[in-house]
Order: C-alpha cells, then structure tokens, then sequence
C-alpha cells in the first residue's frame, strides 16, 4: 500500500514548463529558459565535511548522496528514497522525526547540480533564477559564492547574473545548502501549533492545523523551479499589463474599445549603454518605444497605450467566456532580439462598490456585478508537490462545481503563476490574502499559543522582510485576469506599519487596480443587521439553516463536511482501521477510530442513522454522500434564493484538502471526487429550479446577465415505488440576476412523503423541450428518516458507453418504464486490469438519480480515456447487480 501510495505522489511533482516571473500570463517563456528540475543530489548538512567552494568543483565526489527531487522539499526527497513511510497514509507522519525535537540541522542539507552550457556569444548573459527556497540558503558555482549576502525568505524570488562565473569548458556545478525557518514552532495540536511558526515570512500550516498535522520538516527545500536563462544585454523583468473596459458590458456581441496600458523593467548588463527598441504586440498590434539605457543600469520603461477596438472580453465562469489573447513583449538591440516574453492576456476590468441593502461589497467584472460562489483553498499540496497538471485539474474541478471564486487562505501562500494561470482559464477569480492568521498572529486568546496575544501581534519578526517579499509576489501575479481581490490577511490585519505599507504604498504602486480588503471577516467587506462580520458556521448543519438563517453577507468562511467515499478511504487508511464512527446521541458525541480521528474527522452526528445505522466503514461512507450533496446544494441553494437581498456571495470552507483529511473537500488529496461536488454542482448551475425545504417554495435562480422567457417549470412527485403524478406545468419569466418564487408544494409532499419518504423532481425546459436544469430530491418520512430508501426495491437500469474521442466517453444511463427510481448513481472510470479509479478523471454530472422512463447522457473525461483497458463502472443506491463494470465501446 505505502508503494502505491510513493507512486501515486510521484505523479504530482512538478513538470517542465517554461515559465517566466510574471502576471495575466500563461506559458510565460523568456528567450532560453532551461529548468534545472533533473540530476540534482543531496546530503544532511553534519555529513558534509568540505565548504561550498569545494563542493561546488566539479571533481568532487557526490555520487554517493541521495537523488534529491528538485523542485521538491526534504521530506519530498526522503519520501522518494523510501527513507520515511509515506506521511499521508494512516498514522505513518508521526513516526517521522519533527524538526522541533531532532534541531534544525537535521532537515538542513546541501543540493547540488551539474548541469551543461554552451559557449555564450557577443553581449549574451545567462541568469540562474531561484523561484522559491524555504527558507534561507547559500549558493555557490564552479567554486566561487554567487550570492554575497545569505538569500532569506520563502516567498522572495532570487535572481544572480553568473556570466562571469560560468566554466569555459561548459561544465558547471551548482551547490547550495537550504536552511530550515528560523523559527520552526511547536506542533502541540494548537491552529499552527504554538504560534511561533509566524514568526518567518512563510507557512503556518506546516506546524498543524484542525485539518492537517504538521509537515515534519516544515517544508525546507528549494520547493519552486530552478531556471538557467540566456539572454543579450538587456533583459525584462516583471512587465505589468493593465486592461481597462469602461462602461456597462454585454458577455456576447459587439464591444467597444478597450485600453491596454504595459509597462516593463529593463537591465542593462553591459557597462556600456545600450539602445534598442521595447515593443508589446497583442491582438495584431503592436506599441513600441526606443530608447537607452546606461551601463549597468536598471529602468522602468512605460509603452504607449494601445487600444483594442471589438475586443475579445475575459469573464468569470458562469457569465462568458474566458477569451485571452497571445501577447508579447520583446527588446531589440540593432534589430536583434536580446529578450523575449510570450504570456496570454484576459481583457476584463475589476470594479467594486458596496451594497447598501445587503450591507457589503459586490463585485463587478466590465461593469456587471457577480455574484461570487466561491471555495476557500489551501494550497495544493502540503508537500509542495506542485504541478501544472494538479493545478489544471483542481481549478477545472471548481469550475464543474459551477463556483466563480476561489480564496486563497493566509496561513499558506501565495499560488505559483500557473495556478492563476489555470484559474483565467476556467474563469475562476482570485481572492488572495497576504501571510497571517487570527489564530497565530494574535487574534485570539489561545493557551495553546506560547506568546501572548501583545507578542503575537507583532509577527513576524522581521517587517522588512515581508513588504519586501509581498513587493516581490504582488510583480509576479498581478497580471492575470482572474487576480481580482488582495486581502491583508486571514481574521486579522498585520502588523499596522505592514498594513499601512501595502495599501498606501506597495499596491497603489505595484499594481492599483483591485480592492484591497484589510483581513478576510472585515467589517469593510461585509456587515451584518447586527453590525460587525465574521465566518461560519461550520458543520453539518440542517438544510433549513441554510434558506431561513442570515448570515453574514459576503461571507468568507461557511461549509461542512466532506469525507469521500470508499475507494477514497482505502487510500489513507490501514484495513484494521476501517471502523465506522459511531454518534452517541445522548452525550452527543462520536467514537472515532485513532486514524479517522489523526486525519481530522468532523462529525456527522445523527445524519448518517436516518438512513439507517451504518453495517460498517464502507456503508458509512456511502451514506456520507447522501449527506454530502444535500448540504453543498442546500449551501448554495440557501445563499442563491436571497442573492442581492440578504447576499452579494459566499465562500465555502474549504473546497480542498491537501493532503488526506477527512474534512472540507468536494474531491481528495488524489483528486477522486465526492458527491460534494456535484451537489455543489447542481445547487450553483447559473440557471438553475429549486425547492425551499422549509416552506416547500419551488423558485427559479437566473445568475447569469440573459432574461430566460417562456421556459416550461415542470413539477413532478414520485413514492418509493416509482409511482409518478405531475404536480404542475407552467411557462415561466425570470429576469438577468435574480430570484423568482412560483408555488408551494409543501402540502402536497408533506402527505406523500409522510409513510417512508418520496421523491420531488424539478424541471426547466426549453422550446425545444431541452432540460435546462433538473433538481431531483428526496424527501423524508415524517418523523425525518430516510425509510423509503433503506428498503428500495432494485432498479432496472441499462447502461451503455462509447467512446467521442481520445479522451472522452458518453455514458447513457436509462431507466425503463415500470422501474423504481434508480438512485444516486456514482459513475467512475476505472482501470480493467487493477480495478482503480483512473484519477483524475471529470464528469458532465454524477450521483445520478433516474426515473422511470428517463434517459441521462453523462461525459466522461480523462486523458486515460483513450487506453483500451479502461472500463466504466456504475455503483447505484438500488443497483440490481451491485457495482457492475460497463465495456466501452468504440
């Protein structure tokens, strides 16, 4: 299992990409960028006798030290050498020494790399280009020391011209020892352990959380990519590309103008000056601009604005499409290029105003306001093994959950540039704190905490180091399309001279073109009827408080629960431990196995028992996904049906997991999703029928900026047997974003679901009698158990797959007439010959629920698909035959 496992992660380190250090911007290559992501090997520090300038001759001996995994961590590194057991899996991470017992010199190692380079010629220049090292280190080349001062800070991007140090035969060593934080904290079980973790500019998680246990090794590594970059004598760095879109814009049709506004710092690495020409070229133009610059001399350059007439518009998914233009920018000297950047371009305009009748700030994006469905994330990997891929596949993922919003949380980091990268793709805004939590920066009185509240106030302890770090982060991101929020940070402000620094100085410098919201629950982003703002709530929760209990009105933090199925558990934990929790409903409390319970189980109380007592672990999680859809479509479904009235949005917490929780999550560490989302999935569809479960109100959401005229609402009811009566069927308005209420069905379910339950069906039909959205819920008894559905009579479902292309496949799903209900069908891909779920593979929808005499066509994505040994499997409620494996036909 540990095997699988180590193989499994290994498919999420990070992967080649040419990737300059900039904003709005997709593939952003420089002229000659080579990774240095190969061939890299390391030793602990204590069995390392010579310095940095003998390790770094290429004649000395390493050929004995471990292969390192660069990008990657020391603990990475040790995974992979099968020097530890993997941490993600049952109780293994506690039997790994924590840097906070064994000293930092225990995770403290040196790394080095051969690498190759050709003879330069003329004015050319070669860089070495450090994105991210946790948390300090030193380098050395060819035996001299590159860096003059120690390089300190995780979130500071190092960059060293080594022209002059380069060897002339070509061959080239790179040595360089990484230092663990300064101060590497307390894991006693407190929210970031004893809070002393904040005093560096970097992650907090790494010393735990009520999510997560702490990273042994707090993440020391050189964590970001490694690039070799050749250029001529003048280079560019940090291009700032501004869009402006005024006025009030449609999402289809004719657009007016739009200003693009570039700008671009330029070194000169001669020592003598230089002229040449900087040019921007996007949408078929271009701006250019001659000038000099002196030797050794840095300078800000700005371009004539250019403007797009008709141009392609960027929008937040659910409202249009994510259109991005290819651009670049380039100097030339005498005609010849000396630097190159290629990047992609989203054309949108950020706005914000607030709304006095919900008492918070709504956002607008080209002059139409949004409202913002979002998930709260974390990082993506608490290892850091960062991937384009995983990072394509979990933005996508909240893409299918119909969201517009992800919020990335101030105890972690600022995303590498291609998560933004992947979010302007699928049209995911950017809600970005800055470093710091309430809990370990001071919010709260804490005795976990070993500081005082005064104390914590102050982190970290270097000030200087963060702005410095926060100016560095700000040029690398600012440019994508979908960065529209930058926060303070999580429950709390920092520091006042830190606050002050980036929101009068850094951003309106840097990039003054978004809202800066102070700290995440801040009164200036969000207040209630009472005054003042704040989160929650959390937990499993009834339906009803989602529609009948107001909340904050742009809430940053509500969610629940979140545990995956049983293939999902069979990955972290051991057999042995495969014991159900039982909820004790007297003391009201839950009897967790040792493992649910390292891996953070959050209850779910008496949910699981109304669908009957759990037999066992896998029953359990079965039932889990009943629970899981209803609570993420009665979230959003709750939150849309006072959209404008008591809301301008929500964030849900949290929509991922980083490593192997057993909370907050709508898909697992190893990318499998759960019925959270595609209950999220449906309760968020930008058009969307639904039922209000306390007064049984059948209402329509419009979320998009299109008035949907005389479209069919169909309402039907079905009993356990499948018996169906048509409720109404009437032709239906609604205008652009907006809620409509047309009738009640309470009395009439409340008598057919009072035995042992019933089924409700929802329907939005087109002229063409399209579905344009279908709610399918199932009602309870009334004493509220789900009695229908322990004792359903087996479906009669066919199912059929075939293949579209090379990665996609169409699952038609048919109930025949006569049947029961075929309920909450779970399709997965799988593997024929290991019997595993391909991951990470999407679907159209899932957990499908059939009615007699209905067909459901579902697309099956992955880029698997087009291996000949896969195979569709259907696992159903009520299933005849159990989970049966379906051939996929060509």
């Amino acid at each position: 299992m540990l095997l699988r496992n180590v193989r499994f992660n290994s498919i999420f380190r990070s992967v080649v990409t040419c990737c300059a250090l900039i904003l709005y911007i997709y593939s952003a290559k420089a002229q000659n960028i080579n990774e240095l992501n190969t061939g890299w090997r390391c030793a602990p520090v204590n069995s390392v006798k010579v310095n940095g300038e003998q390790l770094s001759s290429i004649t000395y001996h390493t050929d004995d030290w471990l292969p390192a995994t660069v990008p990657g961590t020391v603990l990475t590194t040790l995974l992979d050498n099968k020097k530890v057991a993997d941490p993600f899996y049952g109780m293994n991470n506690e039997r790994i020494p924590d840097i906070y017992k064994v000293g930092r010199d225990y995770y403290t190692y040196w790394f080095v790399k051969d690498f190759q380079e050709s003879k330069l010629a003329g004015d050319e220049q070669v860089y070495l280009n450090f994105r991210g090292v946790n948390y300090s280190f030193d380098a050395y080349l060819n035996g001299k020391k590159i860096n003059k001062e120690q390089a300190k800070g995780m979130f500071m991007r190092f960059s060293y011209n080594i022209t002059a140090l380069l060897s002339k035969t070509g061959k080239n060593r790179l040595a360089v020892i990484v230092h663990p934080p300064d101060v590497v904290g307390n894991p006693n079980g407190g929210q970031g352990g004893d809070g002393t973790i904040a005093k560096n500019v970097g992650l907090q998680y790494t010393a735990g959380w009520d999510w997560i246990q702490p990273m042994r090794d707090r993440n020391t590594g050189i964590w970001d990519k490694v690039t070799i970059e050749r250029t001529g004598a003048v280079r560019i760095t940090d291009p700032h590309i501004v869009t402006l879109v005024p006025g009030v814009r449609n999402s289809e049709g004719p657009q007016a103008n739009a200003i693009v506004k570039t700008d671009a710092q330029l070194t000169n690495a001669n020592t003598l000056p230089v002229s040449g020409k900087l040019s921007f070229t996007m949408g078929g133009k271009t701006v250019s601009r001659l000038l000099t610059i002196g030797g050794g001399q840095t300078i800000l350059v700005s371009l004539t604005d250019m403007v797009l007439q008709n141009p392609k518009l960027w929008w937040p998914n659910g409202y249009g499409k994510q259109d991005l233009y290819d651009a670049s920018m380039s100097f030339e000297i005498n005609g010849q290029l000396s630097n190159v950047q290629h990047f992609k371009v989203g054309v949108r305009e950020i706005q914000t105003t607030w709304n006095e009748h919900t008492g918070s700030r709504q956002i607008a994006v080209n002059g139409q306001k949004i409202f913002i469905k979002g998930g709260n994330w974390v990082i993506s990997d608490a290892m850091l093994r960062l991937s384009d891929m995983r990072y394509d596949a979990e933005v996508r993922f909240h893409r299918d959950m119909n969201l517009n919003l992800i919020r990335v949380w101030g105890g972690a980091m600022m995303e590498r540039p291609e998560f933004y990268e992947a979010c302007d793709k699928y049209g995911l805004l950017v809600f970005q704190d800055f470093w710091g939590s309430g809990d370990c920066n001071g919010r709260w009185l804490d005795p976990m905490k070993a500081d005082d509240q005064w104390t914590r106030r102050k982190y970290p302890d270097d000030h200087t180091l963060y702005l410095k770090s926060a100016a560095d982060q700000i040029k690398m991101i600012r440019n994508y399309a979908s960065l529209a929020i930058w926060c303070g940070g999580n429950e709390i402000t920092p520091p006042e001279d830190i606050l002050t620094g980036l929101r009068d100085k850094l951003l309106p410098q840097l990039d003054n073109t978004r809202w800066f919201v102070d700290y995440s629950n801040s009164e200036s982003m969000s207040r209630n009827t009472l005054g003042g703002n704040g989160d929650g709530p959390y937990g499993i929760q009834p339906l009803s408080v989602f529609w009948q209990q107001r909340t904050f009105p742009f809430n940053s933090e509500v969610g629940s629960v979140g545990v995956g199925d049983y293939e999902s558990l069979k990955r972290f934990i051991p057999e042995k431990n495969m014991v159900p929790p039982v909820y004790n409903e007297s003391t009201r409390s839950n009897k967790v196995d040792s493992v649910w319970d390292y891996h953070k189980y959050i209850g779910y109380d008496t949910s699981i028992n109304k669908y009957g007592k759990a037999k066992d672990a896998q029953d359990f999680a079965r039932k889990a996904q009943l629970v899981n859809y209803d609570q993420y479509r009665g979230l959003a479904e709750g939150f849309s049906s006072h959209m404008w009235d008591w809301y301008t949005g929500f964030i849900i917490w949290k929509t991922q997991n980083p490593w192997t929780a057993m909370r907050g999550q709508m898909y697992d560490y190893y990318l499998d999703p759960n019925a959270c989302l595609y209950g999220l999935h449906n309760g968020s569809e930008p058009l969307h029928v639904m039922c209000n479960p306390v007064n049984g109100m059948v209402s329509l959401v419009n979320n998009t900026f299109t008035a949907r005229r005389s479209i069919m609402l169909v309402v039907r009811a079905a009993d356990m047997a499948g018996k169906d009566s048509l409720i109404t069927q009437v032709f239906v308005d609604v205008v652009p974003s907006s809620t409509k209420n047309i009738l009640s069905v309470k009395e009439m379910m409340d008598k057919l679901a009072a035995k042992e339950g019933a089924f409700l069906t929802l329907q939005l039909l087109d002229t063409d009698k399209r579905i344009l959205s279908e709610n399918i819920y199932w009602l309870p008894d009334s004493k509220g158990e789900y009695s229908g559905l322990q004792h359903m009579q087996k479906d009669k479902l066919d199912v059929a797959a075939r293949k579209l292309d090379n990665d996609r496949i169409e699952v038609t799903l048919t109930n025949k007439p006569g049947s029961v209900p075929s309920f909450f069908n779970r399709i997965s891909l799988n593997d024929k010959q290991t019997g595993n779920r391909v991951l990470p593979t999407f679907y159209s929808d899932n957990y499908i629920t059939v009615m007699p005499g209905q067909t459901r066509k579902i697309i099956v994505e992955s880029k698997s698909a087009a291996t000949k040994s896969m195979a569709v499997e259907i696992d159903g409620w009520n299933s005849a035959d159990g989970a049966k494996q379906i051939n996929i036909l060509n």
